[in-house]
Order: structure tokens, then C-alpha cells, then sequence
């Protein structure tokens, strides 16, 4: 496997989401015409073109997401631009689609265009040969200079690229102007400060947080944030694996201990872990909860729902005075990948290079760039962004740096340990021993 740059190298790709001209279909050097568009390729009209189906497994099932409606849109142009393809859409939330591949590359029944995470989640997946190296199509019409600066090599396995981010993001807190306002409370400085601000709201009778747990990947998120401050720095994972820490360390149990203090605060709503991520987006998003911890590719959808113009961002706070806020948990995207074994692979490389030369013109349109892993060509005020979308680019110029979250670090079977024992923390407080035992467990049973 191709070793991964260090994370400086995409806290660096992070302050180039700026204003990077992206020449999303300008720079064509196929040989289609100018009326087919970026990506789309012709024949003579006298031959006839087979009908093929493309089968595109993604993860944009809401349709209040932008993202939605943009997917959709490029899909119908490309279908009226190629009338002989169609491009089957299934659409699944996070989870829903991890377990759905999961399934599917055990029977080797991996769909045209599949939906994957970078790092160690898509390793077993590139060992297994079950992905078609993109480097030829991200050659193609100038795709390869549309993405920021080291970001496609989270997903670069013995120098084959292999997928195709959607985001580059930083993890912030969304919190709503209003209801902290009529709380009384101020936007922490702090981690104890937070706790004291949901006891507040709690007592007011605003529900503090947001989360949707059933989705175990969004608790692990914010626990990892934690993480990253009670161990002073990035790479305790790391330092993990190095065999130069265990799970037992004190910043493993401070984070839990801390992580704790959130939860039995009553930050999160009743029955988080029956809510998945779009429920529990949707609680912020609709103004029922005061604060939702989230990767800024939420940005786009808070600020088409009916909370926009009252929401503010502020950076993960200090924990036990330890940490620096302008170091992130770092979030390179998921991605899009085709099947090594598709009917139609000439094809279905000429669609996704279409989808992702207009992927940033498109989520520019639709309020959806903060965020996106490709450069963009606008200027996002004149293009009617939100002071809170502003507020956030202005976070991406603050990163020193950061942690990746935890189920892209380590082997997938320690990081479904992981996942289940931070779960259970939303049903029942247990003694942080106990949960550095798990992780520690699962770690020894699954390392190589």
C-alpha cells in the first residue's frame, strides 16, 4: 500500500478550497463536440449504440441535501446527452451503504459506481482487486488538476488512484443564534464550558445537541474530537500502532471520562441511537436542538433549510485546557469508485469523469462547495452564501493540522469494536477502564 503523506499534507489541500479556478468541462480535450459537454462522447449517427444501464450506488438520499438535487441533475444531463445509457440511482444513507458494499464485495457483485471511504476502510476493498484503477480517467480532460492538492492520495493504493472524493472537511459546531439566546448562554470557550451550556439549555427546556447515533460513525466523530485535545495533538491512533501507546493511556480515559460528562449532561436527545444521521441532522436543521457537531459538509443543507440566517459555527473548544482548537478532526471524503468487474467499464469511467468535471460548477450552484474535495471557481458571497457558510470557509484558513476519524486509521474489525463500545456510552455510563479495555482488545485481536 502507498504510504499515506502526513496529515500537514491535507491541512495544507484544506486552505486551497479558497477560489482555485476548477475549469470543470473548459478544458475538453476529447473529442466530443462542444454540444455533448464535458466528459460525453459520440458516434457517428448512423451507428447504433447499445442501451446500457449503469448502476450508481451513492450517499445523497435526502432529498433537503443539495447535493440531492445536483446528483440528480448532472445524472439527466448526462442520460440526454448519452439517450442509450441510463444511470440506476441507489441511494442509501452512510451506514445503509457500508453494510449494503460490504455484502456485495463478499459476493463480488460490487455495483458500476459504489460509494467508499479513504485509507484503511478501502484497503481490504483495493486488496481484494475489487476496484478499477481511475488513473487513465483522471488523466482525461484536465479532471486530476481539479482536485485539491493532496487529497487524492487517501485514496492512492501502489500508485493507482482508485476513487474520487467528494469533500475535503473539517469538523466544526453549528449552534443556533437564537435558542442560545434565549437560554441566556454564550458559545463556549471550553469543553467544561459546553457541558455547563447543555445543563442550561436542558434546564430551559431546549434540547442542547443533535446526533444521529444510529449511524454509529457520528458518535465516534465527536469522541475523536475529544481525543484529539486530551491527548495535547494529533496521533494517538498512531502512536497506537507504533507501539508507543495503548488504549489505556490517560488521554484515552480523560477523552472517555470527558466524553461522559456530555452525555449524562443530557446533551443528546432521547433514544440517539434509534435516530439516524439524517434524523438527527434534521432536529438542527428544522431548529428543535441548539448545537449539532457535524463535518462542514453539512454546511449546504443547514443553509437551505429553515434555521438559515440563525445559525453561527464556532471550532471544538479546549478539553481540560488541553488541545489547540485550530487542530480539526480532518475528514477527506467519501468517494466514488468502480467496480474492477463492471459490464461496462469503458462507459461507466465516461460517466463518472462527466459527473465529477461538473461536480463542482453544479454544488456551487446549489449552496453545497463548502467543503468539496475539487477546487471552485465563484466567489461565494457575491453568490448568495450565507454569513454562516462564510464563517466556516474562514475556519478552513485557521487548520494547523488535525486527526482522521477513527474507522479511517485503523482495520475495520478494531474499528467496529470501537464503534460499538462509543455507541453504548448513549445507552449506559460505563467506567472508562472499561471502554479502554474493549478498544484495547479489539486492537489485539485485529492487528496484523
Amino acid at each position: 500500500m502507498k504510504k499515506y503523506k502526513s496529515l500537514q499534507v491535507i491541512a495544507a489541500s484544506l486552505l486551497a478550497i479558497s477560489l482555485t479556478a476548477c475549469g470543470s468541462g473548459g478544458s475538453s480535450t476529447s473529442t466530443t463536440s462542444p454540444a455533448a459537454g464535458a466528459g460525453a462522447s459520440t458516434t457517428p449517427a448512423a451507428t447504433k449504440k447499445e442501451n446500457i444501464t449503469i448502476t450508481f450506488q451513492n450517499i445523497y438520499p435526502d432529498p433537503t441535501d443539495p447535493k440531492n438535487g445536483m446528483l440528480k441533475k448532472i445524472v439527466t444531463d448526462y442520460q440526454t446527452k448519452n439517450p442509450n445509457i441510463k444511470i440506476e440511482l441507489d441511494s442509501l444513507n452512510t451506514d445503509q451503504q457500508k453494510l449494503k458494499l460490504k455484502t456485495q464485495a463478499a459476493s463480488k457483485e460490487v455495483p458500476d459506481i459504489t460509494v467508499v471511504n479513504p485509507a484503511a476502510q478501502m484497503q481490504p476493498f483495493v486488496d481484494a482487486g475489487l476496484f478499477a484503477p481511475l488513473n487513465d480517467m483522471v488523466e482525461q480532460n484536465g479532471l486530476k488538476a481539479t482536485f485539491q492538492e493532496g487529497i487524492l492520495n487517501w485514496y492512492t493504493f501502489k500508485n493507482n488512484i482508485y476513487a474520487l472524493p467528494d469533500g475535503n472537511n473539517i469538523a466544526v459546531v453549528y449552534y443556533n443564534k437564537d435558542l442560545f439566546k434565549q437560554a441566556g448562554v454564550e458559545v463556549p470557550k471550553t469543553f467544561e464550558e459546553m457541558v455547563e451550556a447543555v445543563k442550561t439549555l436542558k434546564g430551559k427546556g431546549i434540547q442542547p445537541m443533535a446526533i444521529g447515533e444510529k449511524d454509529s460513525w457520528t458518535g465516534s466523530f465527536l469522541f475523536m474530537n475529544v481525543l484529539l485535545r486530551t491527548n495535547g495533538g494529533p496521533g494517538f491512533l498512531q502512536a497506537v500502532v507504533d507501539g508507543k501507546k495503548t488504549f489505556n493511556d490517560p488521554a484515552f480515559t480523560d477523552a472517555v471520562s470527558s466524553f461522559e460528562d456530555l452525555i449524562q449532561a443530557g446533551a443528546f436527545q432521547e433514544g440517539a441511537t434509534s435516530f439516524d444521521y439524517n434524523a438527527g441532522e434534521n432536529l438542527f436543521k428544522t431548529g428543535k436542538a441548539a448545537m449539532y457537531f457535524m463535518g462542514s459538509w453539512a454546511t449546504g443543507g443547514i443553509e437551505t433549510s429553515s434555521v438559515n440566517g440563525k445559525v453561527g459555527v464556532f471550532q471544538f473548544p479546549t478539553v481540560k485546557g488541553k488541545g489547540n482548537p485550530d487542530e480539526f478532526m480532518l475528514a477527506p471524503g467519501s468517494a466514488f469508485a468502480i467496480s474492477a468487474n463492471s459490464k461496462h467499464l469503458k462507459e461507466t469511467k465516461d460517466f463518472l469523469n462527466y459527473f465529477m468535471l461538473n461536480f463542482p460548477k453544479e454544488a456551487f450552484a446549489v449552496k453545497g462547495a463548502v467543503g468539496i474535495a475539487q477546487k471552485v471557481d465563484g466567489d461565494f458571497k457575491a453568490a448568495g452564501y450565507s454569513d454562516m457558510a462564510m464563517e466556516v470557509l474562514g475556519l478552513f484558513k485557521k487548520v494547523k493540522g488535525g486527526d482522521l476519524a477513527f474507522d479511517n486509521t485503523m482495520n475495520p474489525g478494531t474499528a467496529q469494536g470501537h464503534l460499538t463500545s462509543i455507541q453504548n456510552l448513549f445507552v449506559k455510563k460505563t467506567d472508562p477502564a472499561v471502554v479502554a479495555k474493549e478498544h484495547q482488545t479489539a486492537y489485539d485481536t485485529n492487528k496484523k
